[in-house]
């Protein structure tokens, strides 16, 4: 091994919650992440909701990403919809621009764009919809980073427009032989054992590499770990994986301050 410093972001979904409708446990995970996915109002937030939650990541030290989605409030943007190219273009820009508006009021930068639900699962395998998610980025600012799967569409598609792409990867959740995320409605594909995550955190960063469910050991590289924020137990978890990285002697620090 080498003598740099291994380092990892930490992210979560978050601003998620909705008029009186509270989803999440945002403040007790900003004590953990170094990255807020911030909703953007398509498929949950609202502008107070996204006010609040950039607020809270300024006063922890969090950075600010858009997480826009598909125009599905009922759904929380989990289902496909039949977007034009140009219409996913103009959406993703549209809320990427709300955000920006919101967290310059609150002195804040947006550094990065991670997609969501339905629309990430399409731009990780559909070469269009990866185009427009990347053209959208480029439009709203070319110094965005984009957050997506390794290996994926998207990942081609932020190397072809030259944007800065940041591989995700997740620690609770089982992958396929494939190297794609098993859905969550078959068994086991939500991992909740806590040591169990923890573990698998620090084996992803160091080895570069994750068991499949099959009990393939496929390659893995790692920028960013998503922890989720609106499961049961999310912030235990969250402080059990960060205390592990830390522990193992893996910097976590923001994927957006490692790009100087």
């Amino acid at each position: 091994m080498s003598g740099e410093e291994t380092t990892v972001d930490l992210n979560s979904d978050l601003g998620e919650s909705y008029g009186i409708w509270v989803l999440g446990q945002d403040a007790a995970m900003m004590e953990y992440i170094t990255s807020a996915n911030v909703a953007c109002g398509f498929h949950a937030g609202d502008p107070s909701v996204m006010r609040r939650t950039v607020r809270l990541a300024r006063e922890k030290g969090v950075a600010v990403g858009a997480h826009p989605g598909y125009p599905d409030l009922w759904g929380f943007g989990r289902r496909a919809m039949a977007l034009s190219r140009q219409e996913i273009v103009d959406a993703v820009v549209y809320q990427v621009g709300a955000l920006q508006a919101i967290a310059r009021a609150e002195g804040v930068p947006v550094l990065y764009v991670k997609p969501h639900g339905a629309l990430y699962n399409q731009a990780e395998r559909d070469p269009q919809a990866a185009e427009a998610v990347a053209e959208a980025v480029q439009q709203a600012g070319s110094r965005l980073a984009l957050v997506g799967p390794p290996g994926s569409a998207l990942a081609a598609a932020a190397a072809a427009r030259g944007l800065a792409f940041v591989p995700e990867v997740f620690a609770d959740r089982a992958y396929d032989d494939e190297g794609r995320l098993v859905p969550r409605d078959r068994p086991g594909s939500v991992i909740t054992d806590v040591g169990a995550v923890a573990r698998r955190a620090v084996e992803m960063v160091q080895r570069a590499e994750v068991r499949s469910v099959g009990g393939r050991v496929l390659p893995l590289t790692v920028g960013t770990i998503c922890l989720h924020g609106d499961t049961p137990g999310a912030p235990e978890l969250a402080r059990a994986v960060r205390t592990s990285l830390e522990s193992a002697g893996v910097r976590v620090r923001a994927f957006a301050r490692c790009r100087g």
